[in-house]
């Protein structure tokens, strides 16, 4: 680099030295840590509807950390006598349907026609490489994020069942006692195991798209099944008479299947959820719904057998990880795996092997 200061030319040239770079974190600034929340705490602002401690519980219960699994459990069981007074709707459809969007058009007219407070929990999918997850359905849901009244947790799926985060129903809990009335679940994807979100919601709502082909070809029997209503989106333009084809074969294709429990005839309906189009008509159904299955006690059954259907997914849940946790376990897994990758143990005897130890673990 040339320097003309130097040069002979310059010899009354004063340079005045240069002064220290400034650090680019402000040294005045203090960075204060979150305080400590006890249980009570906990109960006591969620209860509050305070939506900061509502998703620091969140995080507790999502967390994989013992201790705070231990407070986690402890905030739900306090807060269960003030949940349960909520609508919960799951939502789900084929990747691009536009569950997000949708979400943003559905939530903000439940809230204008229903009033009370709305939250929105989208299950994102975690990468089975990194395991990370986007977590970027509030972005497509840009007026319902900025409402007052609603909050949207996106939580990532982890490889859960069907893409329903493994906590999910216990932020439902915790949702409902802050005073949110009416409950999303968005998932994933469509598929079998959709069971999961089937078996914490009151109603389940499938969004389906037209003009993709063969409208029945790409979606699984099992997920017509437990649909309490399906609509097309994208009803609009062009595409108007595709959907109402689309409606008409999903009809058809209704009437093969057994009735359900409740009794209701499951309804397909059309509507655009970026031109807001049928989207009261939407929400008509869903509530015709409730007030149709709280007048025969079907709503009361189901959530009864919801709450069975969990303890069965929490015993089995801990049962897993008690076994994957024992000492002995943990010693002898990564022998037997090796004999059974060399052939020298078939996978069903070195299962049995293991679970033999574990239970004689077990009676020591």
């Amino acid at each position: 680099m040339e320097h003309p200061e130097n040069n002979e030319a310059y010899k009354g040239l004063v340079v005045n030295a240069g002064i220290e770079q400034p650090s680019s974190v402000n040294p005045y600034l203090k960075r204060s840590k979150k305080r400590e929340l006890s249980v009570a705490d906990y109960v006591e602002g969620i209860v509050k509807g305070d939506v900061t401690v509502l998703s620091r519980a969140v995080t507790l219960v999502e967390s994989v950390k013992q201790d705070h699994q231990a407070i986690a459990q402890e905030v739900i069981e306090k807060c269960l006598p003030y949940s349960g007074n909520s609508i919960r709707i799951g939502i789900s459809g084929v990747p691009g349907a536009g569950k997000s969007t949708s979400i943003d058009v559905f939530g903000l007219h439940v809230l204008e026609k229903y009033d009370g407070k709305l939250a929105v929990l989208a299950i994102d999918p975690s990468s089975e490489r990194s395991k990370g997850s986007i977590l970027g359905d509030k972005t497509r849901m840009e007026k319902l994020s900025v409402h007052p009244k609603s909050f949207i947790r996106p939580s990532p799926s982890a490889g859960s069942l069907g893409g329903v985060a493994r906590k999910t129903r216990e932020t439902i809990v915790l949702c409902e006692a802050a005073g949110f009335d009416k409950i999303f679940v968005e998932t994933v994807g469509v598929g079998q195991s959709e069971t999961a979100v089937h078996s914490m919601v009151d109603f389940f709502l499938l969004i389906q798209l037209a003009g993709t082909g063969d409208e029945l070809q790409g979606i699984k029997r099992g997920i017509m099944e437990m649909a309490d209503g399906i609509v097309i989106n994208k009803a609009d333009g062009d595409n108007l008479e595709r959907a109402k084809l689309a409606a008409s074969q999903f009809r058809n294709a209704l009437h093969l299947f057994p009735a359900p429990e409740s009794g209701w005839t499951p309804q397909v309906l059309t509507y655009s959820g970026f031109y807001n189009l049928g989207v009261k008509e939407v929400w008509d159904m869903v509530y015709k719904y409730i007030d149709f299955v709280k007048e025969n006690g079907y709503f009361e059954y189901r959530r009864n057998e919801q709450s069975k259907y969990w303890m069965y997914e929490t015993i089995n849940e801990q049962l897993r990880d008690s076994f994957y946790h024992n000492p002995a376990i943990e010693a002898m897994l990564a022998d037997k795996e090796n004999q059974v990758l060399q052939g020298n143990l078939t996978s069903f005897v070195a299962a049995k092997k293991l679970l033999d130890t574990y239970f004689a673990e077990l009676k020591k």
